[in-house]
Formats: structure tokens, sequence, C-alpha cells
């Protein structure tokens, strides 16, 4: 597929000095003549009207697009209404170069970001992805010196581009990700990725690959007994690989009519086998209120093991993103807790929600956990302890390239159907790769502000690549707040059922069993 769709290229860059199209403003003595000479013969790039190429020009979205779909489909381009790029946005979004919040026709004509244009880049023209075990990962993280301001939902593929010779860094080694990209530069990228292209009709048409054995035990805590994390999977106590599924709460100052009991026996009867309890520390939660917080905590705690659900304590970092910002707090909370339930085989704690900010798993989160395990263990010596990471519990590659020495501890990774899509899976496929146990603690079929959607065809995919792996997992949230993630009705009150579930609810929990 490669020769056939850059053949135009090769022959045309061994005749250059014969063919080449003279632009006023591209003197052969520049670094990028060669690039765009080439790329413009071939029909791929077009000068303007006075015989200009404009090279240090800002490259715009619709720009960058049109080029990318020349390259894997030639041809001729869709004649829809409106935007002339439409056709060739249409054409990628289709092909999932992009996701739909990265993109709109808002923003076609603006400057492309130096990070959209590498996905956009990697994604079209299928760079090879970079071997779990070489160690590129950790070398680019240390050799791009500005890489902790890149997206975790971008860090890998900039690494993909970086491995491939495709991106070089500045004179600084930065790779300014969202600095616009000059039309000169895209010509060195789009040529450079061209010529280790491996194009396929969709990049997100590849299979995720099953990478653990199937299912072979579900059930509640009778059935499994006290659970333990043996290899990357998490199993029961006669070590046969277990999967949880279930409902996380929202907020417990806000929604905490939905984990009384009755409403986590709803959810077990549906076929959950577990339920996570948001306990915000921050937003006028629980360090504002402990001890209201800690009574609604502790009466859904009682009523989960009533229904012989395992329960997830969720110490619910949010505002507060840095898990060190309250370490005492997280210190004395944890020591209470898991005093109080170290005899029940049913509680499993989850110390630091979603960190985020300027922070890192090795100088912030690490040290945390380090902090919080060994109080817990002092009191619960056995229980399943799940640890978040940077971007919002996204940077799981970091967590598996510098993990925690504790027996029993899993890391989480949250996703929102709508916003995190195949790179993240990949993300999670690296991280087990390295050794990883991963626990989706939290997860939604719409966008990840809590709204657009809901995304069904997304969720399908991540239910099954998570089916496939033998991954836990708690969807968000199991309230009636007017959202698409909420799994019941708005405005429906605590005598929900489940004929009163909202569109995500009735899928989600059609996927209990």
């Amino acid at each position: 597929m490669k020769k056939r769709l850059f053949l135009a290229i090769l022959v045309l860059t061994a005749i250059l000095g014969c063919t080449a199209h003279a632009y006023m403003d591209v003197s052969s003595d520049k670094w990028y003549y060669k690039n765009i000479q080439t790329m413009s013969d071939s029909g791929l790039l077009k000068g303007y009207d006075d015989n200009t190429f404009r090279p240090d020009n800002p490259i715009t979205y619709a720009e960058f697009v049109s080029v990318l779909k020349r390259c894997v489909s030639p041809g001729s381009e869709s004649s829809l209404s409106g935007h002339w790029a439409k056709g060739a946005m249409e054409y990628a979004y289709s092909n999932g170069w992009y996701d739909y919040d990265e993109i709109n026709e808002s923003l076609y004509d603006t400057a492309i970001p130096r990070y959209m244009a590498v996905k956009l880049t990697v994604l079209s023209m299928n760079l090879p992805k970079t071997e779990n075990d070489d160690g590129v990962y950790w070398r680019y993280m240390n050799e791009i010196k500005d890489f902790n301001s890149i997206d975790g939902r971008y860090g890998y593929l900039v690494i993909r581009a970086y491995n491939n010779g495709v991106l070089t860094g500045d004179e600084n080694g930065n790779f300014n990700p969202r600095n616009s990209l000059t039309r000169a530069e895209a010509c060195a990228i789009i040529s450079r990725a061209a010529g280790m292209a491996d194009i396929k009709p969709s990049a997100s048409a590849e299979p995720d690959v099953p990478i653990a054995p199937q299912i072979s035990v579900r059930g509640g805590v009778s059935e499994n007994g006290k659970l333990q994390v043996i290899g990357t999977q998490l199993s029961n106590e006669r070590g046969e690989p277990v999967v949880l599924r279930g409902m996380s709460s929202h907020g417990l100052q806000w929604f905490s009519n939905f984990t009384d009991r009755a409403s986590i026996a709803k959810t077990a009867q549906a076929g959950a086998n577990v339920f996570r309890l948001a306990m915000y520390t921050g937003e006028n939660g629980y360090l504002s209120q402990p001890d209201n917080i800690k009574n609604k905590l502790y009466s859904s705690v009682d009523g989960a093991i009533a229904e012989d659900m395992y329960v997830i304590i969720d110490w619910h970092i949010l505002s507060d993103g840095n898990p060190m910002t309250n370490v005492a707090a997280a210190e004395s909370f944890f020591n209470e807790v898991s005093a109080k339930y170290s005899n029940y085989d049913n509680v499993i704690y989850e110390i630091c929600n979603e960190p985020n900010g300027n922070i890192s798993w090795s100088g912030d989160v690490k040290p945390y956990a380090e902090r919080i395990i060994p109080v817990i263990r002092a009191n619960d010596p056995e229980s399943v302890i799940l640890v978040g990471s940077p971007t919002w519990s996204q940077d799981i590659n970091a967590a598996a390239d510098d993990p925690l020495n504790f027996d029993n501890v899993m890391y989480t990774c949250h996703f929102y159907a709508g916003t995190h899509t195949q790179w993240l899976r990949d993300w999670i496929t690296y991280a087990i790769g390295k050794g990883a146990p991963i626990f989706i603690s939290e997860w939604g079929t719409s966008a990840a502000d809590g709204n657009g959607g809901v995304f069904l065809e997304e969720s399908q995919r991540w239910l099954e690549f998570l089916n496939a792996n033998n991954i836990s997992w708690v969807n968000w949230s199991l309230c009636d707040k007017n959202e698409a993630s909420a799994a019941i009705a708005p405005n429906t009150g605590v005598n929900w059922s489940t004929d009163t579930l909202s569109q995500s609810g009735k899928f989600v929990f059609d996927n209990f069993r």
C-alpha cells in the first residue's frame, strides 16, 4: 500500500532537478527546498497565485489535513457543501485521525498546533508503534525537555513520531506542543513520515489484541472472598481470575441519597459486584465537613457489605490536584477507615482519584502512595489498593515504568468514551506489558466533562477491550444529575428503577453480567 501511494513522490524525488516547481520565495539553499519542491510537484501541496509558497507562514488545520488526505487517499476529493476542506476533514474523522472534541469547522482556517499535527500524521500514516521493552518511552520523556507540558492524550504519539525520526526538538530540546507549525515544517514532517508509513484504510480499525485469559470467575464476596493481585490480574482468594463491574456514586456531598442500601441493592440485582463511593476531598466534601461526609460513607460501605458487594472507598481528589497537598489528612483518614474495616473482605481502597496539574508520578504521586499504603497495611495487610496517576489517572505509562514496591496494588486508569479513544487503550496495553495491573475505577459514556454524547459505539469498543483483557471497571455515575454520564434519568429521585435509567445507564447495566 505504501508503495502504491507514494510512488509519485519517490519518482519525482529522483528527477527533482529536472521538474522542480520554482517558487519565488523557496531558494535552493534553504533546508526545506527539497521537501517543498517534491511535494508540490507530486500534487500534494500548492502555492499561491503569485507564485509564492510562503514557507514561514503557519499552516492551517484544513491545509494540513488536506495534504495528509492526498497522501493516503489520492484522487478526487469530496465536493461537500460548505468549507472547501470539509470532505478531507470528514474523511479524517471517519478514519479515526482525530476525535470529535478536537476539531470543529470553526478551527479549519486557524493555525494547527504542533501536538495536533503530530497526532494526525501518526494516525493517518500508521507510523510503527514504539516497542514496549526497548526503553524509548523513558528515553524520550527525559530527552524532550518540555514533555510534561504535552497533554497525556498526545504524549505517546509525540514519542512515536520522535522514535520514527519524524520529529526533532528545537535547539533547547523542547517540542513546543502548542506552537503553530509553518508550511515548511509541515512539508518536512509529512515527507519524513511518508518514508516509513504503513498506510491502512483506517487507523482505528486495528483490533485490540487480548493479552489475558478470559474470565473464569465473577460473583460477589461470598463467592470470591479476599481479593488479591497475581501478576497483572485481579484474582479471588483461590487464585482464579476475577473481574469486577459496577457503578460509582457521584459526590457524597451532593448525591448520597443514591448510595443507600436500596440503591446499592438494585445495582447488585442488575449484575454488578462492586460499588465505588466517591468521597470528594474538596468541593465542600470531606475536608470541609469530615464528620458529616464520613458518616455518609460508613453507612454506604455497610450497605454494600450487606449486599455482598465489593466496595471501593475513594479519596476523591480533584481540585486539590496534587495528592501531597492534603497527605496528612489522608493518612489520618486511611488509618481510621482501614482499622474499621480490616476484618471485611469487601473493602478496596482508592487512595488518590485523579491527580492533576503541574505534578509528576515520581515527584508527587509515588511519594504520596509510599506514605499512605503503609498506613493502610498496618491495619489491613492484604486488601487491594488502587493508585491513580497524573493527568486525571491517564499517565499509567509513568507508573508502569516506575512501579510501587507493594503487593496487591493496582493502577487506576480513567476514561470517557467521547474524549479518550485508541491512544489510551494503547497506553493500557503498554502498561500491562510492563507488568502493571490496571483497574478502571472510573469511566463514562460521555465526553470528559460528563456531557456530550452518549458515545455508545466508542463505549462498546472500550468494553470489548476491557473484556478481552480481564480488566475490572466502574462506571460514572449512579445519580440523576442532568448530564450525559448519569445513569439515571434527570430528576427521577431515589425511587429509581431499571425503567428510569438514562441511555447511558441502560447501556452500562446491560453490560454488568
